[in-house]
């Protein structure tokens, strides 16, 4: 799925590179286009005023009758091409005559330069504004389909979620009756260490605090919260400090110190109310029988329930101490 979503944003990434250069193509179209539109206006401008100039000579020609070829010329033209091209060919013309259509000339052709400029870059602009919408219409499916995908990550992350607080609940349900059938350790008058089933010593004394057990699966589901010590959020040691204050035992917000605060217990002597420690005293739970043990993972899991005997925790295993 992750492939996917790699696959997609390459994919969307192209898309917006090719808008953003189909939008930048567009951009110097227009540019080009407001130019050729103020030449063609100049070069309009000035064919009209050079086209007057000429006029006027040849209102006067035809007034004064100063050359009959000229007179011939004007008479037998067909189009303003056409009498151009005749009057040059009058060797009785003025050099300031020549100038003037020389001028006429000149900027026809660049008024017809600059209107054939004109429709390339309109058919240009065209052409490109066709492959902008193209572009642009190839990165929003990209986009819807991106986020189809991510939907459905996410339906598949909160169908997950819920299978994992599912196993939880019936973990700690499982845990709770377990406990409820365990029976509770009777001290003999006088004696300290020994219970009715196991009458040889032991070197740590019984646990008094199997009842945090149940006071902690109140706050399964509890998010993970670093520096957290209410149920609001919690960390390890934050669930491990506000479960026992519950009990009356006041223990510091830090694993390592909650370790030094218990005297050491083997895992085959663990009982519930034991602290577990791992991760070179970087993490605690409290033990609650069965292998198991409840603690603030992380903050994908918050408060859970785990395996001691799991792979992961077998090799990160530090030691156990039981609260005095």
């Amino acid at each position: 799925m992750l492939t996917q979503i790699n696959q997609i944003d390459s994919s969307l990434e192209r898309a917006r590179s090719a808008y953003d250069r189909a939008t930048a193509h567009l951009r110097r179209i227009k540019h080009d286009l407001r130019v050729n539109r103020q030449a063609l206006h100049v070069a309009r401008a000035n064919l009209t005023i050079a086209q007057r100039r000429l006029s006027d000579r040849l209102v006067a020609i035809y007034t004064n009758g100063e050359s009959e070829n000229t007179l011939a010329v004007l008479l037998g033209s067909t189009s303003l091409d056409d009498m151009l091209n005749r009057v040059e060919t009058v060797n009785t013309i003025t050099s300031q005559d020549a100038q003037v259509i020389s001028k006429v000339k000149t900027f026809k052709r660049a008024v017809a330069r600059h209107e054939r400029v004109l429709e390339t870059a309109r058919a240009a602009q065209a052409r490109e504004v066709q492959r902008r919408a193209a572009e642009k219409a190839s990165m929003e499916r990209e986009l819807a389909r991106q986020h189809r995908l991510l939907g459905s990550i996410r339906g598949e992350i909160a169908h997950l979620q819920a299978m994992d607080r599912a196993r939880a609940l019936a973990s700690a349900a499982a845990a709770r009756t377990r406990l409820a059938a365990q029976p509770l350790p009777v001290l003999q008058p006088g004696q300290v260490g020994a219970t009715a089933s196991t009458p040889e010593a032991t070197i740590a004394p019984p646990s008094q605090y199997s009842g945090v057990v149940g006071i902690a699966m109140r706050y399964l589901g509890v998010p993970y919260v670093w520096g957290g010590a209410s149920p609001g959020g919690f960390d390890c040691s934050g669930l491990v400090m506000y479960v026992f204050a519950q009990m009356g035992v006041s223990l510091p917000h830090n694993a390592a110190a909650q370790y030094g605060a218990g005297v050491p217990v083997s895992r085959d002597q663990l009982e519930p109310g034991d602290l577990v420690f791992f991760d070179g005293l970087g993490h605690v739970g409290i033990y609650i029988g069965n292998g198991q043990f409840i603690h603030a993972a992380d903050e994908s899991t918050g408060v859970v329930i785990s395996n001691i005997n799991s792979s992961y925790y077998v090799q990160h295993w530090f030691g156990a101490t039981r609260p005095s």
